[in-house]
């Protein structure tokens, strides 16, 4: 088995699914960030990912990653949501973004505002001022989930 499908076993034991993995470099320092949305849907939108089971999912992973470093040298273990704005980078991420507001940009035209509605096979749907407009991923040069304050 690989690092990532290990660390998905330990993300879906605490009925959360995996976001993303990175590996980032800020002020000098390694941070290997795992980040995990809530399986459970409340209101249409995803529930917030708790704390605690960010804790918890952090002292599972940890031994394995004494075990398996996932990059070489020191670095920083970082369990966290993606957080309620955050770019949306391949298609399994608008998946677990259904509901949410989202803000997506073309090559070929302005950007597009909304909700997220769906995601079938690679077609996206948005409900844009008052009526659904359905684009292929592939016409996405970038899109991000904002929140209206």
């Amino acid at each position: 088995m690989s690092l990532e499908s290990d660390i998905k076993s330990f993300v879906k034991s605490l009925d959360l699914e995996l976001y993303d993995i990175s590996t980032v470099s800020e002020f000098d320092e390694t941070i290997y960030r795992i980040s995990v949305v809530s399986n459970e849907i409340e209101d249409g939108k995803r529930k917030p990912v708790s704390l605690d089971s960010c804790a918890e999912l952090s002292r599972l992973i940890s031994p394995l990653l004494d075990v398996t470093p996932p990059v070489s040298g020191d670095y920083r273990l970082e369990v966290s949501s993606p957080g309620i704005e955050r770019k949306l980078k391949n298609l399994h991420h608008y998946e677990l973004s259904i509901g949410e507001n989202v803000q997506l940009g073309f090559a070929s035209r302005d950007k597009l505002k909304g909700k997220l509605l769906k995601v079938e096979d690679s077609k996206v749907t948005v409900l844009a001022d008052g009526k659904e407009e359905v684009v292929d991923f592939g016409e996405i040069s970038k899109g991000k989930t904002y929140f209206e304050w």
